[in-house]
């Protein structure tokens, strides 16, 4: 009998943070994923503004949406490429490539949510097959739409042994809650970097806070970090996602006091994010054994430790720990999303998104 037939798939993504698109390459033949390679594309200035410009509430032009699909769709494009180069793997073995597209407006409340994209020209661009819209089919089905990589996780990350959580702190943080006897939870639980980036942007004119450095600085204000936590929707019940709808700088604005240092709001912030995703697994994820942490966050020194501080006993470690590196998790979950589209294999997000039955998630364009 022969070796057994590589499963290649590549999955692409870029978040709420507005960094670039990563695309890893994933071999699905064996019972556990393995990434082949790994490529990251940065964002341009130009680019990156007008995703901003889109992602405020209205200011939707039609004709900067439609320019900045294409621009996407070429920049996931090169990532592509650049992963198929790096894994010395031509293009005709691999099956599919996943691609989420940038979200720009997440209005559950509206049964809506817009991913800006092109997938028919990336399909032009990499002659292979591209399976994108993900979200919207769950969002037909009465669900949420979004955190959608909570199914991914319980692939990979369930231990029948221990009640494991697995936070991606991205823009957004999201938490899965893996119970050793129970049904996956997943939902969005808060920020992520979105204030703490967006802070750092406007104050010390860096994309973000490099290792949480000047967080460090600072001193967080008590009284500023109860007003933030405050928030409706952190105490609110799952299923729930959000987005840049709700946390941006005009709500922060608008809960700052009178006179403030810069570096002590983006402590506090900090702390905030910290808070928000121990909140939630205290909350909503009982007996929790371990954590786990992946996304751009899990490289904030600063914020992993304040993390660590209000977990007390329960061990905190990144998912490295369990074989997938911190910014290989999301593209490879839209891989292995791409992957159940092409098999027609419904995903299961009932008790994530509150979809009312499992749903092929995503449509494809063909090569």
């Amino acid at each position: 009998m022969g070796p057994t037939p590589r499963r290649l798939f590549v999955g692409v993504m870029s978040g709420t943070s507005l960094d670039g698109a990563d695309a890893a390459l994933v071999d699905f033949s064996q019972p556990s994923p393995r990434t082949l390679a790994f490529s990251t594309v940065p964002f341009s200035a130009e680019l990156r503004e007008s995703i901003l410009q889109l992602s405020e509430p209205g200011t939707d032009p039609l004709d900067l949406a439609g320019r900045v699909s294409l621009e996407l769709a070429d920049l996931y494009a090169r990532a592509v490429e650049g992963v198929l180069v790096a894994g010395g793997v031509d293009r005709s073995a691999v099956s599919a490539v996943g691609c989420h597209g940038q979200t720009v407006r997440h209005r559950p409340d509206l049964g809506f949510t817009i991913q800006i994209n092109d997938p028919a020209r990336l399909a032009e661009r990499t002659r292979i097959d591209v399976v994108a819209d993900f979200r919207r089919r769950d969002m037909a089905a009465g669900g949420q739409g979004a955190p959608l990589v909570p199914a991914f996780h319980e692939a990979v990350f369930r231990d029948p042994a221990r009640s494991r959580v697995v936070v991606n702190i991205g823009g957004i943080s999201n938490v899965t809650w893996l119970p050793r006897d129970g049904r996956t939870l997943g939902f969005d639980c808060g920020p992520g970097n979105v204030l703490l980036d967006g802070w750092a942007r406007q104050h010390i004119g860096a994309l973000f806070d490099e290792d949480g450095r000047w967080a460090a600085a600072g001193k967080t204000d008590e009284k500023l970090l109860a007003r933030l936590l405050d928030e409706p929707f952190l105490k609110q019940a799952p299923p729930k996602s959000t987005g840049r709808e709700l946390f941006r700088l005009a709500w922060l604005q608008e809960r700052l006091p009178a006179d403030y240092r810069t570096v002590d709001v983006q402590s506090t912030l900090t702390d905030f994010t910290a808070h928000s995703i121990m909140g939630a697994i205290d909350r909503f994820c009982p007996a929790t054994d371990e954590i786990f942490l992946a996304g751009g966050g899990a490289r904030n020194g600063s914020l992993v430790a304040r993390i660590r501080a209000l977990a007390g006993k329960r061990p905190v470690a990144v998912t490295d720990t369990l074989g997938v590196p911190t910014q290989h998790v999301e593209s490879m979950a839209f891989a292995w999303l791409a992957m159940k589209c092409v098999g027609r294999e419904p995903v299961d997000l009932t008790a994530v998104t509150g979809a009312r039955e499992p749903r092929v998630l995503g449509a494809v364009y063909a090569a």
